[in-house]
């Protein structure tokens, strides 16, 4: 196997501890890291939602930034640059965190649901695959949100400083914050221990290039199985440790914060994925491309926290399954609202995907 090959399997190897670790410490099952639904507690803890069950600083994002940011420094491989499509890349990443959490999970906690037994993750693995595949057809046919160049150094720290300014505001003054105290957003991991295991996944993830979007796609489209290798290193290992744990339990239901509403589990997460992909990266990747000075990152990362907001503002989120007070299993899913945003969604990635395509094809015809 490739030198490279080996180190992002050791990437994923260390990423599968470092979620294992962090459920053990006091994370949400089969959450130790979640992107979507991280960014979703941050939003609520600065006061963007109103959903008491998911508010909370989440040191996992922060680390993941600044681990990204003082690896390229270390590296030189940080590099400030914007310019392409940031109007679209802020409505999109509002799509793909939608999709998300219709869903309940971006595509790293899918893997760890995968992992943990979780045949609902099967259906949205389906439809995250399929969204991909959909990419792929207008990626063929020359679709791109046009090239990003150099820029003032200034523009690619935004979201480190944003970071490090979340950071200092938390440890020094907390109650500026709104943080759960019951439900997913109540349970985590130690701060501290949380933010020191995300600091070294995010500077792995940024020398490995970490990215299912990535490992999908270009398996798709080159038959390249690199990315790829280092999820399905992140599944094996989680699968080991839960099997080692007595933490794995197949099925669909009575999974934790996931819900068996099967259709929009697909849908969400072929949102996800068309748009992921059309964005140049999962979810992960976004924040690890910001980390590294891409500022049009910065604004897909912006609006996926937006996206989470609106989700939770307006009842679009999924609602897990849960047991009512007569002891009956009351299957989740999520709000005709919900559905409405996921097919609006999904039509607004048609739209843009096509647009974009026939721009490039005009280009191509005029030059």
């Amino acid at each position: 196997m490739k030198k490279e090959n080996l180190f992002v399997i050791l990437t994923g190897v260390v990423i599968g501890i470092a979620a294992l670790v962090l459920t053990a410490l006091g994370n949400p099952a089969n959450m130790g890291f979640c992107i979507a639904c991280f960014e979703r507690d941050i939003a609520g803890a600065v006061g963007l939602h109103s959903a008491a069950k998911v508010q909370y600083v989440r040191p996992e994002i922060i680390g993941l930034v600044l681990g990204s940011f003082l690896m390229a420094l270390a590296s030189k491989e940080w590099k400030a640059r914007a310019g392409s499509s940031p109007a679209l890349r802020f409505v999109l990443g509002a799509f793909v965190m939608i999709g998300a959490l219709a869903f309940l999970g971006c595509p790293l906690r899918m893997v760890l649901r995968l992992a943990g037994g979780d045949l609902n993750a099967v259906v949205g693995l389906a439809g995250f695959a399929f969204g991909i595949f959909l990419g792929t057809l207008f990626i063929r046919k020359g679709f791109t949100l046009q090239r990003n160049y150099a820029t003032k150094t200034l523009d690619g720290t935004v979201l480190p400083a944003v970071m490090v300014g979340l950071l200092i505001l938390f440890l020094t003054v907390p109650t500026l914050f709104k943080l759960s105290e019951e439900g997913p957003g109540s349970k985590h991991a130690p701060f501290l221990i949380a933010l020191v295991i995300a600091l070294v996944v995010g500077a792995l993830a940024q020398k490995s290039r970490m990215c299912m979007v990535g490992g999908l796609r270009d398996t798709m489209m080159f038959k390249d199985m690199h990315l790829l290798w280092g999820f399905i290193a992140i599944f094996v290992t989680v699968l080991i440790g839960n099997l080692a744990m007595h933490n794995f339990k197949l099925g669909f239901t009575s999974q934790p914060v996931a819900h068996s509403s099967h259709v929009w589990n697909f849908l969400g997460m072929l949102l996800a994925g068309w748009g992921s992909v059309l964005l140049g990266g999962c979810p992960l990747r976004q924040l690890i491309l910001a980390g590294s000075g891409n500022a049009d990152s910065a604004v897909t990362v912006f609006g996926m926290i937006v996206g989470a907001a609106f989700a939770h503002n307006f009842g679009l989120a999924g609602n897990a399954d849960s047991m009512n007070e007569a002891g009956e299993y009351v299957v989740g899913g999520i709000s005709t609202k919900g559905k409405v945003a996921v097919i609006l969604g999904i039509v607004i990635v048609l739209v843009v995907s096509y647009v974009n395509s026939m721009k490039k094809q005009e280009a191509q015809k005029n030059g």
